[in-house]
């Protein structure tokens, strides 16, 4: 548990800092490759886990500390060991212990095993009152922002408090079936052959009762099954694609949107993205699958002039850049990487884009806009200011999901997704 804690502990510090959570854990798998599978997946909750409630972490340690400690490592170490006293199951002793092991192996760790020792079992002891202390601040109650809780009540009052928790809960697994292969009612019967308890959502998705390794699951090889969130999978249905269309998904990568278009109909799809690794991702899933797009492409979707062959597409999937506001169950360090001036960078590039593929969309074409963030300067207020600067552009009503003017909001069943269908009359 020492090395987990460690790893852990270094992870914090880095995301803190500004690096991006997958990226920072992928390092630290290269860097030490005889990680066992087991540490690897307690590193990665309690990464995970102390990003989602670093607000309350933080709080009740900033409770328990009389001064600031001058090594961060040794603060990041505490709120690992504070996150396993108050959400994991393991022993409170074992914690405290391997807490103090741990702070040997710091730069400025030695010496301090004491303290180390003093704030854990203090919070052991005065939890109820530490945990009722936090949440007295708004950052230590929901764990996020300020600026992003105030945003959040001034856009949403009724709904901010229930954003607010969905965020923080761990995110289900959520199955989308390959019906060209096989129909749902048959794979759930695979998955109750393997003890695999599914719910079947309104949407057609299914979600898994307890997540397991996708590996483990019937058919996934085989292509049978797409693990993609219920939010998700409705783009691709919302965009109306038939035979013989010709269709452009647009910042496609990893390409789960791209390969459930190539499963609803026969059509001659051009997959677009702006980063050549990621379309690798979207070539092994297409694989996967067996399906085929007719071109991939590495491009900026802003600049159609270089990778457009000129001739206009019927359908366009413009799943553009966004603050990814409406996933942060899934990546819990959004919430801390993000500023507030971020959104107005991201709304510049998405009306760009917006623009840009607009003109090469067919007349009676459709283009539909999506976005996981649940930001109005990046959703409605980016449709409003599009309208008006394109009179031949009209939204289309969208059924099948429970959203208000596009926005559907995270909840336990799936992540925040903007959706906006616009027909070129």
């Amino acid at each position: 548990m020492i090395k987990t804690q460690l790893v852990a502990s270094s992870t914090i510090g880095k995301v803190l800092a500004g690096a991006s959570l997958t990226g920072v854990l992928q390092e630290a798998w290269r860097a030490d490759t005889l990680l066992s599978k087991q540490q690897r997946g307690a590193i990665q909750d309690l990464s995970y886990g102390v990003l989602r409630f670093y607000g309350q972490l933080e709080a009740i340690l900033g409770l328990l500390l009389k001064k600031s400690l001058r090594d961060k490592s040794l603060h990041h170490l505490l709120l690992v060991s504070l996150y396993q006293l108050q959400y994991s199951k393991t022993l409170p002793h074992t914690v405290v212990d391997q807490a103090v092991a741990a702070s040997r192996s710091l730069v400025h760790g030695k010496g301090m095993q004491g303290l180390v020792n003093a704030v854990l079992r203090n919070f052991i002891r005065q939890r109820e009152s530490l945990l009722k202390k936090a949440a007295e601040n708004e950052v230590g109650r929901y764990s996020h922002p300020q600026w992003w809780i105030d945003k959040l009540r001034w856009q949403y009052p009724q709904n901010f408090h229930a954003i607010l928790e969905a965020d923080n809960k761990r995110p289900p697994m959520t199955l989308r079936v390959n019906q060209r292969k096989i129909s749902v009612e048959s794979y759930c019967k695979l998955l109750a052959e393997k003890a695999m308890h599914t719910e079947l959502l309104g949407s057609g998705a299914l979600q898994l009762k307890q997540p397991v390794m996708v590996e483990n699951l019937p058919g996934f090889a085989e292509g049978l099954i797409t693990v993609q969130d219920a939010g998700a999978q409705f783009a691709a249905t919302f965009l109306d694609v038939h035979d013989r269309m010709r269709v452009l998904d647009a910042c496609a990568a990893p390409g789960g949107k791209s390969t459930h278009l190539l499963e609803l109909a026969d059509i001659s799809l051009t997959v677009l993205d702006n980063d050549s690794a990621r379309l690798i991702q979207v070539q092994q899933n297409l694989a996967r699958l067996n399906v085929t797009a007719e071109r991939l492409l590495c491009g900026d979707a802003s600049n159609p002039d270089a990778w457009w062959d000129g001739q206009p597409y019927d359908r366009i999937l413009a799943d553009v850049p966004c603050s990814a506001s409406g996933v942060v169950c899934r990546h819990p360090d959004i919430k801390w990487l993000r500023r507030e001036s971020d959104l107005v960078k991201f709304a510049a590039i998405q009306q760009a884009i917006l623009n840009a593929l607009w003109k090469i969309l067919n007349r009676d074409g459709k283009l539909l806009y999506v976005t996981c963030s649940i930001f109005a300067e990046e959703n409605t207020m980016q449709i409003e200011k599009f309208l008006k600067h394109h009179p031949d552009a009209c939204p289309l009503p969208l059924s099948g999901a429970a959203m208000v003017d596009g926005q559907l909001l995270p909840d336990i069943q799936h992540d925040g997704f903007f959706y906006t269908l616009l027909h070129k009359s």
